[in-house]
């Protein structure tokens, strides 16, 4: 697949053995049979709209390296993933990486979690800017996102997960701004309005 590849990997830790076998494991990570959202085609979408929005980063390489990690742990039933996978790209990226910018790409990891990244955080807002692209997507494609996400919690009750997506949502919804970056600007009208008529819908379901 375009763009996770070992040689994009490569480009920000060198190659080399551990290198190498940290590459494969990141892969393997974001392919497990449960992701239907959160997989491979997310990853390298967020890396691609990473590497196109670098140039507002003051750190690019700790921006893309954190794109790679940022649910490389990604299970539905846990509440701690942005956590967990902080602690993986500390793990598997020290001795490859200065450790100021391992501390970087964990603290980044850790944003992810709320997208509420502060107004003098370029490397968040390019982060969480490219990781909620596709809430901006055609009505569509926000349609098939929120369908895959809902598959990812099959293993709930559609009442539990109504609650729990409400939730999600009036959260977004609740953000100053979903985007932060000048570029991104324009996404956030139509971002809103997918969130809004999706938290419509689910309000609208008989309990």
């Amino acid at each position: 697949m375009t763009g996770v590849g070992f040689e994009a990997f490569a480009a920000l830790t060198g190659d080399s053995p551990t290198a190498r076998t940290e590459w494969a494991a990141v892969v393997a990570a974001w392919s497990e049979p449960h992701r239907r959202y959160h997989d491979l085609h997310h990853l390298a979408a967020v890396l691609g709209l990473v590497g196109e929005l670098g140039g507002a980063a003051p750190d690019p390489d700790a921006v893309a390296l954190a794109a790679w990690y940022h649910d490389v742990v990604y299970d539905p039933r846990r509440g701690d993933n942005e956590q967990v996978s902080a602690e993986r790209a500390q793990a598997g990226l020290t001795g490859l990486v200065p450790p100021a910018r391992v501390e970087e790409v964990a603290r980044l990891v850790l944003l992810t979690a709320g997208h509420d990244a502060a107004p003098d955080d370029g490397n968040g807002a390019v982060l969480c800017d490219a990781d909620l692209a596709v809430l901006a997507g055609p009505p569509e494609a926000y349609a098939a996102y929120a369908s895959a996400v809902r598959e990812e919690y099959r293993h709930l009750s559609d009442e539990v997960f109504t609650a729990g997506r409400i939730a999600v949502l009036e959260s977004l919804l609740a953000l100053p701004a979903l985007y932060r970056l000048p570029a991104t600007a324009g996404w956030e009208p139509r971002a809103r309005a997918n969130l809004a008529a999706e938290l419509t819908l689910l309000r609208g379901r008989p309990s």
